[in-house]
């Protein structure tokens, strides 16, 4: 009878340890698996949260390329008042496809160039200890300012590291349609693009930006637009109008642009980075093979 029990004991444990091992391959396969659609580079990738806003804006993107097995590597840089930059977390230099997380103290600043001078202290910050020549850099709102004063500030330095892949998220190039904002930031009445995606009229903010089309100029750089709307041609904050208007910023300079357009009430402007079909294309722009 003991010897029934025991025999009946270890074939129980000999199959929970079975069990055990098909799980773990089969884990392990699925892992390998997704692994195998995405590109495996060392280049960080930047997010850039929006004006009133913080890294954790950020996250739910962030997260959904991790829960894809983009990379197992998030780390956050922190940006005080004064612009010095704080790191959070380890990036090895030999990280696939890393995260970077980046927050900004001064979250609602109305001043442009200083949000190009943050992204690029935080580059700088990277770079001395990564040592890395390309980022990819992805911005919502107010972030994507950083992406193109970064290029205005640095698109000419050959010590700085290049942007690989861009992807714009509700940006308000052409301007904000809020009274409270200073006029030359402010959406102009009445605003237009032509052909090539200009703005008529043309603020005092867009005007300045304008010098990085020079910048953008012949690069192996791919550039998505991401574009939200309720309903009314607005994403419920920026108009579509001044979100259009990124394609005069980069074309004909990069290699590659594309526009990606989201309807409805997920397309709402604080919604878009919470959007799963965001996340996907997201995903696929940056990382697939």
């Amino acid at each position: 009878m003991k010897m029934k029990k025991r025999s009946y004991q270890l074939i129980i444990a000999l199959a929970i340890i079975l069990l055990a091992s098909g799980l773990i391959y089969q884990n392990r396969s699925q892992s390998q698996s997704k692994q195998h659609q995405y590109v495996q580079s060392h280049t960080p990738t930047l997010f850039f949260h929006g004006g009133g806003s913080n890294y954790h804006a950020e996250e739910y993107m962030v997260n959904a390329a991790v829960k894809a097995g983009v990379t197992k590597t998030v780390v956050r840089a922190f940006v005080d008042q004064n612009g010095k930059v704080t790191l959070k977390g380890h990036l090895s230099g030999q990280a696939i496809n890393p995260i970077v997380e980046v927050n900004y103290a001064d979250n609602r600043s109305v001043d442009f160039k200083q949000y190009g001078q943050y992204a690029t202290n935080v580059v700088r910050k990277l770079e001395t200890v990564y040592h890395f020549k390309q980022i990819n850099m992805v911005g919502h709102s107010a972030g994507n300012i950083s992406l193109i004063y970064y290029e205005l500030l640095n698109g000419n330095k050959a010590n700085m590291p290049k942007i690989k892949r861009q992807v714009d998220i509700a940006g308000h190039f052409a301007g904000l349609k809020f009274a409270n904002v200073p006029p030359a930031i402010r959406q102009p009445s009445h605003l237009q693009l032509d052909k090539k995606g200009r703005p008529h009229p043309m603020n005092a903010s867009y005007r300045e930006m304008t010098k990085v089309r020079q910048l953008y100029a012949k690069k192996q750089l791919a550039v998505l637009n991401i574009i939200g709307d309720v309903g009314d041609q607005t994403d419920g904050t920026v108009a579509n109008v001044s979100t259009r208007s990124l394609k005069y910023l980069v074309q004909p300079g990069v290699s590659h642009y594309e526009v990606m357009k989201v309807n409805g009430k997920q397309a709402q402007h604080s919604k878009l980075h919470h959007n799963q079909q965001v996340n996907r294309k997201l995903i696929q722009f940056i990382w697939a093979k």
